[in-house]
């Protein structure tokens, strides 16, 4: 990764954590581009980012859609060459609350599409630009509800969440950042990749009230992005195949 300015791109930033991630690291300097499914909406974050100082660019971007993901990292490719940081941020719950005896299979298709496929092709698109960088990073936004061993543990946050669907895309998540890391390893390229789990934020994550979820224990959007901006932002940070939230290391 540079150490001068990183160019670093985030899906899903128009809102929520994807925001305050392009938020806190604009504020640190590093150049941002703003994935957003909705154009309008893209526009309006990074005008905000803009009136902060920030180095913002608007790039549109359905993480579901391979011809839009392909068309956004030719678009990279072509501005600005190579890029440093990749974090897959976009996500949605789909089937919550729904018991996997009766979970509807094409919201769990909708999760798989989105919070899985969508980090693959994200990630398998925009290897060849973070190949072009002299340090690059791969940061995606897992989930401890995609953790087997904190499913399994009576003491553990997420012992009573389901969402079977999107707890399964999430898992793996995980294995893919497990073995894209191995492979980058085995290839001796000097990118890193890990997964992050940011916890319960108080957004508008699955159709949520931000104010009611934040009731219910849910964190501060600063505190939910703390992990992955501490990882954006280390430039000596060498880790590779982590899972790991701001308590340390998270279960896989």
């Amino acid at each position: 990764m540079t150490t001068a300015q990183p160019l670093t791109l985030i899906t899903g930033a128009n809102r929520g954590m994807g925001f305050e991630i392009a938020k806190e690291l604009g504020a640190k300097g590093q150049r941002i581009l703003l994935g957003a499914r909705n154009a309008e909406k893209g526009t309006q974050a990074v005008e905000q980012l803009k009136q902060s100082g920030i180095d913002a660019t608007l790039i549109p971007l359905d993480v579901t859609d391979k011809q839009s993901v392909q068309a956004a990292a030719d678009r990279i490719a072509t501005d600005y060459g190579s890029l440093d940081i990749l974090i897959n941020n976009a996500g949605a719950v789909f089937d919550g609350r729904q018991q996997p005896s009766v979970v509807n299979t094409d919201q769990m298709r909708q999760d798989f599409d989105l919070n899985y496929f969508g980090v693959v092709y994200m990630c398998q698109a925009f290897l060849p630009l973070l190949k072009k960088a002299p340090k690059a990073k791969i940061i995606n936004v897992s989930s401890m509800m995609g953790s087997m061993t904190n499913a399994l543990n009576p003491q553990a946050s997420v012992f009573r969440a389901v969402a079977v669907g999107y707890q399964s895309a999430k898992a793996a998540v995980n294995m893919y950042t497990v073995q894209l890391a191995k492979e980058m390893t085995r290839d001796g390229l000097p990118i890193t990749v890990n997964a992050i789990d940011p916890g319960m934020v108080a957004t508008e994550f699955g159709g949520a009230d931000p104010k009611q979820v934040a009731k219910m224990g849910a964190k501060p959007v600063d505190e939910g992005v703390a992990r992955t901006v501490e990882l954006a932002t280390s430039p000596d940070d060498d880790s590779n195949a982590t899972f790991t939230n701001t308590d340390g290391t998270v279960a896989w």
